[in-house]
């Protein structure tokens, strides 16, 4: 199997508190909509049980959005990645709420299971949504979207797919917009940002900040 060397993640574990619902989704559910973490290719056509597009979700948070999109477009299919047992619990409470049957997890850090148990040319999109920016200068290295990453990723897409990212922190943005034009397997489908594309729900905390004249930078690029 593939692998490549990253001593240093882009996420810390913290004890965050696990609601009595998230805890039951997580014990009840997981087994049947999370896909164990093992060193081994998955066939994702079979998981699903049927071939449609595959879209990729990196670092879902509490979920809602993720769900969102899979009830907007179940001609879709989606596979979310996510360490933390909070947000895991939460979008298995809404599979569960809403009869999801398009969405898979996976809980465990997305460089493993991008090189471990992903195939190339697998993915037609991966979505990006709010990274954490470690803003301070010594954090730096623990930014997910770096240039081992993101090849990562390229290869595990399709030609003809995209990579979407969208942050509320413009530095990050200048970044990760620096980053992607460095790939050659990617180009970009704007000038430097996109528009905020219709499949992107806008969240609660987006809402609010956009009312308080916050911005939101979306990066949109085309595997070749």
């Amino acid at each position: 199997m593939n692998s490549i060397h990253r001593p240093i993640r882009s996420f810390v574990l913290r004890q965050g508190r696990v609601s009595n619902a998230q805890q039951r989704a997580h014990e009840t559910l997981l087994p049947r909509f999370g896909i164990p973490f093992a060193p081994q290719f998955i066939d994702l056509d079979a998981i699903f049980g049927r071939r449609a597009p595959k879209i990729l979700e990196i670092g879902f948070g509490m979920g809602e959005t993720t769900a969102e999109i899979a009830a907007l477009h179940p001609e879709n299919d989606y596979l979310g990645i996510e360490v933390h047992t909070p947000g895991v619990g939460s979008l298995l409470k809404a599979i569960g709420e809403q009869g999801l049957s398009n969405v898979r997890l996976v809980q465990h850090d997305a460089v493993e299971v991008l090189c471990d148990m992903i195939p190339l040319d697998t993915f037609d999109a991966v979505h990006v949504f709010f990274p954490d920016p470690w803003p301070k200068k010594r954090h730096h290295k623990r930014r997910l979207l770096q240039p081992p990453l993101v090849a990562l990723l390229a290869a595990r897409m399709k030609s003809g797919a995209y990579l979407h990212v969208a942050t509320d922190w413009q530095e990050y943005a200048e970044y990760v917009l620096a980053v992607l034009k460095n790939n050659p397997l990617l180009q970009n489908t704007a000038m430097d940002y996109a528009p905020r594309p219709a499949y992107r729900p806008q969240t609660k905390f987006e809402t609010r900040g956009l009312k308080l004249g916050h911005a939101v930078w979306d990066l949109i690029f085309k595997r070749t």
